[in-house]
């Protein structure tokens, strides 16, 4: 069973900054993808950015040259960096890892995070 913990949310205003870290634990043998995603209230969950094993990164239009994701894959954990933040980004946060083995010899499957709140003031 793997877990996944996301930190580093918070309330900041228009313009600041925050890092987002998303920590998986338990017994991991490799991760394809790491994603975050993000939930406004009444809206759909949108995918913000994704990381590739190989460190590839693709941005949603809204966040890209003001967010960077980033990935320790020793320590099994993605990071959001979110820098010059607008009211638009306030929204929960989550983390999702795609096709985790817990083994060579066991199929893959998708962990997602509990989530992180983040609040943007104007």
């Amino acid at each position: 069973q793997v877990q996944l913990v996301e930190s580093g949310g918070g309330l900041v205003q228009a313009g600041g900054s925050l890092r987002l870290s998303c920590a998986a634990s338990g017994t991991i043998f490799s991760i394809n993808a790491m994603n975050w995603f993000r939930q406004a209230p009444g809206e759909q969950r949108e995918l913000v950015a994704t990381i590739t094993s190989g460190g590839n990164t693709n941005y949603a239009d809204s966040v890209k040259d003001r967010f960077t994701i980033s990935r320790d894959n020793a320590r099994n954990t993605v990071y959001l960096q979110m820098n010059s933040l607008k009211p638009g980004d306030t929204g929960v946060y989550y983390c999702k890892a795609d096709r985790v083995r817990g083994s060579p010899f066991r199929s893959p499957r998708d962990y997602w995070g509990q989530g992180t709140q983040v609040t943007v003031s104007s």
